[in-house]
């Protein structure tokens, strides 16, 4: 039996098996099955329960027993089902990334700061009046937020991609990152200090995450972002296979190890980006998902990982986007980042106490 096997005393795992394909296929398509059950509850539970026999009519181009329910369907759940989805794939793959990039268990996709950028930009629009700017450029509500988020994420991405291609190590980056969060989250409470109570609570409200901000027509550009850097997640691989045993390691295996940073970097820059951006900046779920499929499938193997903490997170976002909405209830919506953390906190405590037993 093929073994890779590593004293790192900061990852997860002290070893990690690439064989046994038969029981992780089995593995994936059993998540493939738990997407699917979650993306059903999803159209069907909410305000208005819908059977899901009527869902299977209405994505069939039938009638549905109520014609309002096609509706609710169409522009209101698949939109929002799609997009949890979408972002919480992108959050568990870009927060795998993290972890195997800075050999630590507790890095989450936002540790470079693209979280932080998008809030100071979101910042920016809500509290020093930037949503005016953004309006009058046709980009007025939820929309003119994304765009806010989009650039300040971007602006934080410029600064992080100039930095990797100049600090020697990636603790140096990961240092960076956390001072970048600390600037941009002094900047934000000077704002909020000098901001009115309306303002404040536009801006809290935005920090609650939701996935029901995506339309279909800003799904065109949201779900390709994500696509695109969930590719270039797998084409890196065999250089996240390699980084496990450290850089050292990786270049006696011929891994260019500059554009392997890079890439990696605009990777989780993208991902961490667009979903921060379109859906606020939605918290644990890169952080829990990854060693939830290690303990799962036992393998470090990033070709198989990376596909199952994509599943997996889409699962898993899935499932609090159902809590959040309270099925049945029409008045009350709870904060999405509340349900991910009560999801993910315990997740996290596990890996503390399992890493000091």
């Amino acid at each position: 039996m093929a073994q890779l096997t590593t004293d790192n005393p900061k990852l997860t795992s002290a070893s990690a098996t690439f064989s046994l394909p038969g029981i992780r296929t089995w593995g994936l398509f059993s998540l493939l099955i738990l997407l699917l059950l979650a993306l059903a509850a999803s159209l069907s539970l909410g305000s208005v329960n819908i059977p899901l026999k009527d869902i299977l009519r209405i994505l069939m181009g039938q009638e549905a027993s109520r014609a309002s329910w096609e509706r609710i369907i169409w522009m209101v759940r698949m939109p929002g089902a799609l997009t949890a989805g979408f972002a919480g794939a992108a959050l568990a793959v870009s927060g795998l990334q993290m972890q195997t990039y800075f050999s630590n268990p507790l890095a989450g996709p936002f540790v470079i700061g693209i979280s932080s950028g998008a809030s100071l930009g979101v910042a920016l629009a809500v509290l020093a009046g930037g949503l005016s700017l953004l309006a009058a450029a046709g980009l007025a509500g939820t929309l003119g937020l994304a765009a806010a988020a989009s650039l300040g994420a971007g602006f934080v991405m410029i600064l992080v991609l100039f930095t990797a291609r100049r600090v020697s190590n990636h603790l140096s980056l990961l240092l960076i990152g956390v001072m970048f969060g600390y600037m941009t989250s002094a900047f934000v409470s000077i704002l909020i200090y000098f901001s009115r109570p309306e303002q404040i609570d536009t801006y809290i409200r935005w920090g609650f995450g939701t996935f029901g901000g995506v339309t279909w027509q800003t799904m065109r550009v949201f779900a390709p972002v994500v696509i695109l850097g969930l590719i270039m997640a797998y084409s890196q691989a065999k250089q996240l296979n390699a980084l496990i045993l450290g850089e050292n390691y990786a270049r006696s295996m011929g891994v260019n190890i500059p554009r392997a940073r890079f890439m990696i970097v605009v990777s989780t820059a993208l991902l961490a980006g667009v979903v921060t951006a379109f859906c606020g900046p939605v918290g644990f779920i890169g952080l829990a998902v990854p060693h939830l499929c290690r303990g799962i499938f036992h393998t470090a193997d990033h070709r198989i990982l990376i596909p199952a903490v994509a599943l997996m997170g889409a699962v898993i976002a899935l499932a609090a986007d159902v809590i959040a909405s309270l099925p049945g209830s029409i008045n009350y919506t709870l904060p999405l980042n509340a349900v991910t953390a009560l999801i993910g906190a315990p997740v996290v405590l596990w890996v503390i106490l399992r890493r000091k037993s």
